[in-house]
């Protein structure tokens, strides 16, 4: 084995996220001293399937949140474990990370420890191949990279004003290259801080997720600005939604409904407003429509609403919650975020999983976000043709629109952008399809019904 190859050093410090959390990261040496870093990214909302993320708990440290127990698993019981691996076998790493810990959500040496030791052999292998991470990880050079999703407003308390579902999201459509659909996203992006101001008279705020503050409670009001935006650039072909409720957070075990608008709902009456907003907007995808062990509900809501439901808590990155999905017929596609995975290897086993089965995978940054995330340079070596790249402003985000305009360029076809329409289920948001648009939309709810008002049926059909 060449000396560049085998690793000679494992080593971890506690270094912070883009939420100035601490965060593990680790570094791996090989003996001609060649060197790969990575941090592990973490999320705000966490699902209850993904790997367990390793944390002190003590309260005088961080407030609980420092990593030095994480550090100590590297350095007494992963280090002795890899040292003289070859860097360039990543599957051997990943399984002998995933044996030494022994347990299905990596809750012994913690799924944050592992996924940084995994990213760190990754990089080091990059550096010795001599090769960028997504042409290290690819069976063939893509031929497009991802299309945008920008998240332009998020949900939260934010004055007197609580939208409960957690992220809207602008996907540009009917364009050849990447740096055309980031440019729309971020005139958007620009626009709607004008929009807010125009409606609410107050200037925007930022989000918790870094896009704008929620501007109101209703999400037809923040999907008709959204349009509002859209169409004074003259983007009305140009750009379609897609929506993350995160119904997990809204849902109450106890009362058995979800939380909305400063009242609670049924799953039927969830479903029904997510019918009418499917059929009020060109929405591609809804993420996790409902609380993530509903998988009975999960299938009647795929069979009410015409957008493609995916699945993030409700799948976790998870083998077998996705087969079961599927084989349910409760959803068509999942969210990437390799660290619920545990290691590289289970999550690019978990893309391919999904990508023969037909369903859509849409790669995603996380709130606590680290500068060497691979998310976007995986999604474009597996083909994923979409990522949830965050708000066009704060670094961690924005270096995934940076991570693909620079892959772009080394791209030779004419279509360098993947194309959105082309998703199974996207087809129905091609121009020319007709839809209506709601005059006035609080939605009244009343126990076990749900409808709405003769003010909010009174629709005008137009033409996308």
């Amino acid at each position: 084995m060449d000396r560049k190859n085998i690793i000679k050093t494992v080593s971890a410090r506690q270094v912070l996220d883009s939420k100035g959390r601490p965060v593990l990261e680790a570094e791996i040496i090989t003996e001609t001293g060649i060197v790969g870093r990575s941090g592990a990214s973490t999320g705000t909302s966490v699902g209850a399937n993904e790997s367990y993320v390793l944390r002190d708990g003590d309260k005088n440290l961080f407030n609980g949140l420092s990593v030095f127990n994480a550090i100590e698993n590297v350095k007494t019981k992963i280090a002795p474990v890899l040292q003289g691996m070859d860097v360039l076998d990543q599957r051997a790493i990943d399984q002998a990370l995933i044996d030494l810990d022994g347990t299905r959500y990596k809750t012994n040496l913690g799924g944050n420890t592992i996924y940084a030791v995994s990213c760190a052999a990754a990089r080091a292998a990059c550096q010795v191949s001599g090769k960028e991470f997504w042409e290290y990880f690819t069976d063939k050079r893509p031929e497009t990279v991802f299309a945008p999703a920008y998240n332009m407003i998020n949900g939260g308390t934010y004055g007197d004003k609580t939208l409960d579902f957690q992220e809207f999201l602008v996907i540009p459509k009917n364009v050849s290259t990447f740096y055309e659909g980031s440019r729309i996203g971020v005139e958007v992006f620009y626009k709607m801080a004008e929009v807010i101001k125009k409606r609410t008279g107050k200037p925007a705020v930022m989000g918790n997720y870094s896009g704008y503050g929620a501007p109101s409670d209703d999400p037809f009001e923040i999907f008709d600005m959204l349009n509002e935006a859209v169409e004074s650039l003259g983007y009305k072909d140009k750009v379609i939604f897609s929506i993350d409720c995160a119904c997990s957070e809204l849902y109450d075990k106890e009362k058995d409904a979800y939380r909305f608008k400063g009242d609670y709902i049924s799953r039927e009456q969830m479903i029904a407003l997510l019918a009418k907003l499917a059929d009020t907007y060109p929405i591609g995808f809804i993420e996790d429509a409902l609380q993530e062990e509903d998988f009975e509900g999960f299938v009647k809501a795929s069979q009410e609403i015409k957008a493609v439901l995916i699945g993030d808590d409700f799948i976790c990155s998870s083998a077998d919650r996705a087969e079961k999905a599927i084989s349910m017929k409760a959803i068509r596609g999942m969210i990437l975020k390799p660290n619920q995975a545990g290691t590289l290897s289970e999550a690019i086993d978990m893309v391919r999983l999904m990508q023969s089965k037909g369903m859509l995978v849409v790669a995603s940054g996380r709130a606590g976000g680290v500068y060497e995330d691979p998310n976007a340079e995986l999604a474009i070596a597996l083909g994923v043709p979409l990522m949830k790249t965050g708000a066009p402003r704060s670094g961690e985000r924005v270096a995934f629109t940076n991570t693909a305009l620079r892959i772009e360029e080394k791209l030779t076809s004419k279509q360098t952008m993947a194309d959105p329409l082309s998703i199974p289920g996207f087809e129905r948001l091609k121009k020319n399809v007709s839809r209506g648009r709601c005059i006035h939309t609080s939605f009244i709810f009343h126990s076990k019904t749900f409808y709405t008002n003769n003010i909010i049926s009174s629709c005008l059909p137009y033409i996308l």
